[in-house]
């Protein structure tokens, strides 16, 4: 009987190891979740303030893109009203046949 108990004894301990080693091993992996948790939180975070950065240069650069067309739409609206090269040649010329006639 002696035996026996000692058998019984060795394999209980030998039971609470294991035991024991499962339940470390549990508590190791759920601080590791909680810490993976954690930094998928921050993560996150970080990922939406960038994202929220990114839409406002975007947003000032629409704002900046419609002012440089405004102001293309505005030179090329002025450019119509200036004289052509070929307009400025023709009254040179002119005013060169009429210089004769205004030196009398």
């Amino acid at each position: 009987m002696p035996d026996e108990q000692m058998q019984t004894s060795s394999a209980s301990y030998t039971s609470n190891l294991q035991m024991k080693d499962i339940e470390e091993k549990q508590n190791i992996l759920r601080e590791r979740l909680l810490l993976i948790g954690k930094n998928l939180v921050d993560i996150k975070e970080n990922t939406s303030d960038k994202i929220l950065g990114i839409k406002k240069e975007l947003e000032l650069m629409k704002n900046e893109i419609e002012r440089i067309k405004s102001f293309l739409d505005s030179i090329s609206y002025q450019m119509g009203k200036f004289a052509k090269k070929e307009d400025v040649e023709i009254l040179a010329k002119q005013m060169r046949m009429f210089q004769p006639f205004l030196r009398k």
